[in-house]
């Protein structure tokens, strides 16, 4: 029996012999590889915390202390020391292991943390609280992978500092890489600390014979320290968390499991928050995800384990766009680009190439990089944010009262908007639309295929008075649909029939739009499709189209309350439109993982469910009745 057979929890963990440690990170090693070589995921960071997570479970007593790991996607070892391990087969299948940590799982997990920075803040609750109550329990908050570049993990340091009854530690997972090499000054200042891993060894070790020599060995100490301070400082990042009163422990191979075990025992026993500075490497102890200079393997594609070549995958509209905006930037010298650690996954890296000087990787600081732009935009350039759209729920701020108030032309480009899937709840990018409708100027486009995208991508940088947003989902992009009419600014797809139906489709929904028309057609129903290409502000030619049909039915793949069919069904009220109408779009809900296709299956977002209802509802008009369900709004006639 291996040893990961034995592992049904961290006591498993505590209760193997020193000599079996070794072993144990190996088989971690082969499983997390078999595994992310058949389904994918992220494979690169659960490479580099083998070692960090098995020291972490023999030394803390996990659940009674909290163990909150950010970014969340490291916790593939976590859930196999939790006594996930035989499930791992299942990882990010429906019904089977969420890619991050996740409470219907397990009493080990107890913060779902999918977007970075943000485990600090939880930990200093948590600590606080068994504090107040009296508990003697310890919080421990891992933080790397680039989440340290975030602004709210800084918020967070500065009040955990003077917590000083807190029993919380820190451990910086210390890669030097988020998706790609991490960002920023205090990333050179954890590079530059490699450089002398051995100082605090000799500072304890000077500190103890000073301070044995009778009379004037303290005060010598005093001086030498004092004089030492400013060359630590210039050294190494500690001087700093230190000034913020923070003990610190380190810098510890993260790799070594007795020095990492030896490195958290003494920051439990301290009593007070402390950090514990690990140096790991991504992907460590698979030489293809060592040697793979992107990401290290960050979340490949299924692969070949012994090569470590990804599986051939079809082009994805992401491509479309990172061909779109070199094109761009090659006609445009005003256009720059900016992404939060995203540069590879959001299609700016040949952008990068071409124009080096005209990138900018902020880091995991989505807040930053929305102002930023503002400032670049206000300078007369022409920004371009690239960012999962999942992502820019954390600047709406900056989108609202930096970017739109002072009417700057900047274009925000969301990447795997609507449902995605595979990455769970946090990651579905089903907000953005609902949000952004409440910024004032700022418009909004979502084309339905390839050559929209470019098309509305070129005319979003022309636009200098105010925000725009382009958003895409995750996938290939279906055939290029050419429209067979005109209505304003937007394009009818299908015009057949009478004038029963329109279906007003939001970008990637026009594919299900024209299934849904071929089906209304075969039940002798007429229908109009029209993709309003910008779908803010509402088009007042599809305010008349409205107005001229029996039905209109929005569909769309953001949250139903509050998007883009709500919008279109306020604007219809407020011009007189009286035609009923039906709202289609993702329940307000938080969707767990699965293939994208399965989850629309379940909310009927499909051609045969949606053209099911609308068939249903044409009934019902001419019968004269008007159903009504708590599932979906309609305006009555």
């Amino acid at each position: 029996m291996s040893l990961l057979d034995s592992i049904a929890g961290p006591r498993d963990v505590q209760a193997l012999a020193p000599d079996q440690l070794e072993d144990l990170a190996a088989e971690i090693r082969d499983l997390l590889v078999q595994t992310c070589s058949r389904i994918g995921g992220h494979l690169g960071p659960n490479l580099g915390v083998v070692e960090l997570t098995i020291a972490l479970h023999r030394v803390f007593d996990s659940p009674r202390d909290r163990i909150v790991l950010d970014t969340g996607h490291q916790s593939y070892v976590h859930k196999i020391l939790t006594g996930r391990g035989g499930q791992f087969d299942g990882l990010r299948k429906e019904g089977g292991l969420s890619g991050y940590p996740s409470q219907s799982e397990s009493e080990h997990d107890i913060v779902e943390n999918s977007h970075a920075s943000t485990a600090l803040s939880y930990a200093d609750g948590l600590a606080k609280a068994f504090a107040i109550r009296g508990e003697d329990r310890h919080t421990v908050a891992v933080i790397g992978d680039g989440a340290l570049t975030g602004g709210m993990a800084w918020e967070a340091l500065n009040n955990i500092a003077i917590a000083k009854d807190s029993r919380l530690v820190i451990v910086v997972n210390d890669n030097g890489r988020s998706y790609t090499p991490t960002i920023g000054g205090l990333a050179n200042a954890l590079t530059t600390l490699r450089t002398n891993p051995r100082y605090e060894q000799v500072l304890d070790l000077v500190k103890k014979r000073l301070n044995a020599v009778p009379g004037v060995g303290p005060a010598a100490y005093d001086a030498l320290h004092a004089m030492k301070k400013g060359l630590k400082d210039a050294l190494a990042p500690q001087g700093l968390f230190e000034d913020l009163g923070l003990k610190y422990v380190g810098p510890v191979d993260g790799h070594d499991l007795v020095a990492m075990e030896a490195a958290l025992e003494r920051a439990k026993r301290f009593g007070g928050p402390v950090i514990v500075h690990a140096l790991t490497r991504k992907g460590f102890g698979y030489d293809a995800a060592e040697r793979h200079e992107a990401d290290q393997f960050h979340s490949p594609q299924p692969f070949d384990i012994e090569t470590g070549e990804e599986k051939a995958r079809g082009r994805i509209w992401t491509d479309v766009f990172s061909d779109e905006i070199v094109h761009i930037g090659q006609r445009r010298k005003d256009v720059v680009a900016i992404t939060a650690a995203m540069m590879h996954p959001v299609g700016l890296d040949h952008f990068q190439k071409r124009f080096p000087e005209r990138t900018f990787d902020v880091g995991i600081a989505e807040q930053h990089a929305a102002t930023s732009a503002a400032g670049l935009a206000m300078g007369g350039l022409h920004p371009v944010v690239a960012v999962y759209a999942t992502f820019l729920n954390r600047a709406f701020d900056q989108v609202l009262m930096d970017c739109a108030l002072h009417r700057t032309g900047v274009t925000f480009v969301l990447d795997r908007a609507g449902v995605t899937g595979d990455d769970g709840a946090s990651h579905n990018g089903m907000w953005d639309m609902s949000v952004l409708q409440v910024v004032p100027g700022l418009r909004l486009a979502a084309p339905r295929d390839a050559a929209r995208l470019r098309e509305l991508l070129n005319e979003a940088v022309e636009v200098e008075d105010a925000p725009t947003v382009v958003r895409f989902p995750k996938g290939p992009p279906p055939a290029d649909v050419e429209a067979v009419g005109k209505a304003g600014g937007a394009d009818v797809l299908v015009r057949n029939g009478t004038k029963d139906v329109l279906v007003v489709a939001v970008g990637s929904m026009n594919e299900v739009a024209l299934g849904v028309a071929d089906r209304l057609v075969a039940q002798g129903i007429g229908v109009t499709v029209v993709d309003p290409r910008w779908v803010k502000p509402v088009d007042p030619a599809v305010v008349e189209l409205a107005r001229e049909h029996r039905l209109v039915v929005s569909v769309e793949d953001n949250g139903v309350v509050g998007g883009c069919g709500s919008v279109l069904l306020q604007t219809l009220v407020e011009a007189g439109v009286t035609t009923p109408v039906r709202l289609r779009g993702i329940p307000q809900e938080f969707l767990q993982h699965a293939k994208r296709a399965a989850i629309l299956e379940r909310i009927g977002l499909t051609p045969q469910a949606l053209a099911l209802d609308i068939v249903e509802y044409m009934t019902s008009l001419d019968e004269g009745r008007l159903p009504v369900d708590a599932d979906h709004a309609d305006h009555p006639v």
